[in-house]
């Protein structure tokens, strides 16, 4: 009779946890399913794209060698184009419909801040948004992690860099007017006046502007020496570009991690020589001599036949991330068993050539590298560690 009982007990215990397993929303015996929200159609298709490739290529490699406590990881992408309704589509999409368990990598500073309430409702963890806004990680950060510095805090380092590199200091900005772009125009503000600069003129700018001759001249009539952007990547260029042909040539624009692409910097001709970049990570190609970096590059260019490039490598290395914490909370996955894990991830990441480790506050890294293009390369200036 007792041993009857004791087997009855281990079936119920089994039972139970198969019950609890089975309550895991995006959770089956044989699946994990992971959503994404991205811009693979806008101004910021250039970050996403590689970024999804990065890290199903990542999860590929998983699979293939038997998955996750023989869960296969599923990624499931919509296209939002930088717009908020089609964003909303996705989100609703992806957490109501398909039942997603966690998001990863979603894009946008604004797409991101306007679902947390939908995330947080539904349980959803959310891991390395493409977007360092310093609201993604709120007080307290509940289940939202960023490996990365905030769009402020790289702004303030690079704008406190050119001045006493070049001893600027007249401060503008040029800026989409998103919650994204108008933290990059509060730091250059801010720091202006902490540093006893001066703020002289900022200019405003919708996501699909091409023609920025006007903006340009009027801030080059201003006296701008340091211009900070927050605008989208052709944008960007095309800024710089602008400048170049006018023949101003002595102010020093400075983007942030947004604008800190390898094809920035490869633009034919020269076009963005000179621009600087404050961001939360090294710049791949510029460490392509080194191990992990080089097999990367080779891997993914093996697979997707085009350039490897940060995003992607930030795509790679965040899908890590979720394996990592998946391994760690075990087989009986839950949520809260997925956030302690991520919590207690801390290790050395060779790829992005810095140290992780998310603790309380769900802030994996907070150093700040910033570099600058020339000869068709982003080539590091200066690091700035995040415990200083």
């Amino acid at each position: 009779m007792k041993q009857t009982l004791t087997l009855f007990a281990a079936a119920l215990a089994a039972t139970v946890a198969s019950g609890a397993v089975a309550q895991t929303r995006g959770v089956t015996d044989s699946e994990v399913l992971i959503g994404g929200v991205h811009d693979l159609s806008g101004v910021f298709a250039a970050v996403s794209t590689p970024a999804v490739n990065g890290a199903n290529m990542y999860f590929d490699e998983i699979n293939a060698a038997g998955g996750v406590h023989g869960r296969q990881i599923r990624y499931l992408v919509e296209d939002h184009g930088y717009q908020l309704p089609r964003a909303t589509q996705g989100y609703n999409k992806l957490i109501e419909r398909d039942g997603i368990f966690a998001m990863l990598l979603n894009l946008g500073t604004p797409h991101n801040l306007a679902h947390y309430p939908l995330m947080e409702r539904r349980g959803v963890p959310n891991i390395a948004p493409l977007t360092a806004a310093r609201a993604v990680l709120p007080e307290p950060p509940l289940m939202n992690f960023t490996s990365f510095s905030s769009y402020y805090d790289q702004i303030a380092a690079g704008i406190e860099y050119l001045h006493e590199t070049t001893g600027a200091t007249n401060v503008c900005s040029m800026y989409l007017p998103t919650d994204f772009g108008e933290e990059i125009a509060l730091a250059s503000h801010e720091t202006a006046e902490r540093l006893g600069l001066t703020f002289v003129d900022e200019t405003s700018h919708r996501p699909d502007e091409q023609d920025f001759v006007g903006a340009v001249s009027r801030l080059r009539a201003a006296g701008c020496e340091i211009i900070t952007q927050a605008l989208g990547v052709r944008a960007g260029i095309t800024v710089v570009g602008t400048a170049k042909q006018l023949g101003w040539t002595d102010v020093h624009f400075l983007t942030s991690s947004a604008g800190f692409l390898e094809p920035v910097a490869m633009v034919p001709g020269g076009v963005t020589d000179g621009l600087y970049a404050s961001s939360g990570w090294q710049d791949l190609r510029a460490r392509a001599t080194e191990e992990e970096p080089a097999a990367f590059i080779a891997a993914y260019e093996e697979r997707y036949s085009q350039p490897a490039s940060g995003f992607a490598m930030l795509g790679y290395t965040a899908a890590r991330q979720v394996v990592m914490a998946l391994e760690a909370a075990g087989q009986d996955l839950t949520t809260e068993g997925f956030v302690a894990a991520m919590e207690a991830l801390d290790y050395d990441d060779n790829l992005l050539g810095t140290h992780i480790n998310f603790g309380a506050d769900h802030q994996g890294a907070n150093d700040i590298f910033i570099s600058q293009v020339g000869g068709g390369l982003w080539n590091t200036m200066t690091s700035i560690p995040g415990d200083m």
